[in-house]
């Protein structure tokens, strides 16, 4: 009775891998000048791993995470995300298939001035289509979660550097994504703050999200079970962390 059921679905999805790039390259070209971003990266991501990405700027790491979040194509190479081919998807279709799978969480916060807290945390869920009850619901939840329910009638520029990427997580989180892609997510934050927002991070992982984040912190990247070492547009290194 112990032994995993095989004819469960759910038990293919925990062993299935959450995305995997086959070959994956870009190139981007200025007049006569070509530039290489990413050259034929192969790698694959498991449900409810931790990723980090590192390398100097310039390697490739946000070019990566774009088109892992489905922002970008790639020039050539295969992209599958949850089991579907994506990397040759056109750009309305690549954002309805990213909805309510991806949340995103950028250094720089990106939140929306004329919005409050709340109503920034509540867009994701609009945008789904999410029954106005049911957002109340959501979004009061996760602000609790978050320790900013105080803030939920705040603006961004009210609040803290910390505060505001709590509400940025807040908002990548709230539709219960499968995967979190993270860009610097402590990049203009102190240490204090910088701490509990890896401990989100990592917290929101013990509970089975999918995190991919590119950092340059050697910190940062100690909280992932995995890191991927990109050098000029390439892996040089992929190296699981011994817990």
């Amino acid at each position: 009775n112990y032994l995993p059921n095989i004819h469960n679905h759910s038990f293919f999805l925990k062993i299935t891998a959450m995305l995997k790039v086959e070959e994956l390259s870009k190139s981007f070209r200025t007049e006569e000048i070509e530039t290489i971003a990413l050259n034929k990266v192969s790698f694959e991501v498991t449900e409810g791993e931790f990723i980090a990405v590192m390398g100097p700027s310039g390697c490739g790491k946000s070019t990566l995470l774009n088109i892992l979040g489905l922002l970008d194509n790639p020039t050539s190479g295969k992209y599958y995300l949850l089991g579907k081919e994506v990397g040759t998807l056109k750009e309305k279709d690549r954002t309805l298939y990213r909805k309510g799978k991806i949340g995103f969480v950028f250094q720089s916060f990106n939140l929306i001035d004329e919005l409050n807290v709340y109503e920034n945390v509540e867009l994701p869920l609009i945008y789904l289509r999410v029954k106005a009850a049911q957002r109340k619901k959501m979004v009061n939840e996760i602000l609790d979660r978050m320790n900013i329910s105080h803030r939920a009638r705040h603006f961004p520029q009210q609040l803290s550097g910390g505060q505001q990427q709590r509400v940025a997580i807040a908002r990548a989180v709230v539709s219960n994504p499968k995967l979190i892609l993270a860009d610097e997510p402590t990049g203009n934050l102190d240490s204090k703050n910088g701490k509990e927002v890896m401990d989100l991070l990592t917290e929101l992982n013990k509970e089975g999200t999918t995190v991919v984040m590119v950092t340059h912190s050697q910190h940062d990247s100690s909280y992932a079970s995995r890191t991927i070492d990109l050098f000029d547009g390439e892996i040089v290194t992929d190296v699981k962390a011994f817990l």
